[in-house]
């Protein structure tokens, strides 16, 4: 009888060691893939931070460690405090914006009205076109002069009052047009995620809603906004987390300018790391960066996760 128990249960060790195995194996190719192309990265950011590594060594300096200097320079640096004020004000305008229009899009394309396909795929296609495409585009949309299509629509709708605008040349209006070309490109990603929410709504409740009265505004804030909680949170994490990143639409249009206006986290590190071949000082920038955004992240998850609890 012992020997009976003693074989079951090395089977079951046996067993559980070839799942545990297995789990590792499968695992292993995104392991791989997150070390090389995450932790390694962050580390070696870490350790160039405290050195003076340049792109280039010049030949008669060698590389030496020079512990928080690059961290205390940032501090005393303008460029990086404007660049800060650029990135929040993008991330804070853009994320409930882009938020906001994507949620809109999601409810007028949930129905079974005709075309309403053909209408899904024009809204959803500007997230499938490359970045550059999109600024090259929106670079000609905004030119300066009356044959910009929009100083050309605006003077148009107003009835000549509007005077044509130097969109991407001038500071008071450059952020606006990055943000206007951004929620346009990014807004069909979240459209998908909150018609995928509505679609699993029940249309009793809708219904039972116009029964006891309810005008279309009240079941808006009464029943669409509380199921789709989970697709908010979801949403406005994922959106600024992306609005952290805001790169390419600055390299394609403005380089930083007009007069550091769109200056924003990332470029300030690609300019400093890549064209000023500063390579320590970059990388403590990018780990400045990188904390900053970890931060923000976690407070978005626990006033989600509190909100939650309340709910």
């Amino acid at each position: 009888m012992n020997a009976i128990k003693s074989k079951k249960r090395w089977r079951h060790t046996f067993s559980t060691t070839n799942e545990v195995w297995v789990g590792w194996l499968l695992s292993a190719p995104a392991l791989i893939v997150l070390l090389v192309f995450l932790i390694l990265p962050f580390l070696m950011s870490v350790y160039y931070s405290m050195t003076n590594r340049m792109m280039i060594m010049p030949p008669n300096q060698a590389l030496s460690f020079v512990g928080f200097t690059n961290y205390s320079r940032i501090f005393q640096s303008q460029d990086f405090f404007i660049a800060l004020k650029n990135t929040m004000k993008f991330v804070l305008i853009a994320t409930p914006v882009q938020s906001a229009l994507a949620l809109a899009l999601a409810m007028l394309i949930n129905s079974k009205k005709p075309f309403i396909t053909l209408f899904r795929t024009v809204y959803f296609s500007p997230v499938v076109i490359s970045m550059v495409v999109v600024s090259i585009v929106w670079s000609l949309l905004l030119r300066p002069d009356q044959h910009g299509f929009i100083n050309a629509l605006l003077h148009f709708v107003t009835f000549g009052y509007f005077e044509p605008k130097m969109w991407l040349f001038d500071p008071d209006t450059s952020m606006i047009s990055i943000i206007m070309l951004s929620v346009w490109q990014g807004a069909g990603f979240q459209m998908v995620i909150f018609l995928a929410g509505l679609q699993n709504i029940p249309e009793e409740l809708y219904e039972a809603g116009k029964i006891d009265g309810a005008g279309n505004i009240r079941r808006f804030f009464n029943i669409t906004l509380p199921l789709l909680r989970n697709q908010l949170i979801f949403v406005m994490i994922s959106t600024t987390i992306l609005s952290f990143r805001l790169f390419t639409q600055i390299v394609s249009l403005t380089g930083g300018g007009p007069h550091k206006s769109t200056l924003t986290l990332v470029y300030l590190i690609y300019s400093e790391g890549f064209i000023n071949m500063k390579i320590g000082y970059a990388s403590a920038m990018s780990v400045i960066f990188l904390i900053i955004v970890l931060i923000i992240s976690l407070i978005q998850m626990k006033l989600s996760k509190a909100s939650q609890g309340d709910s």
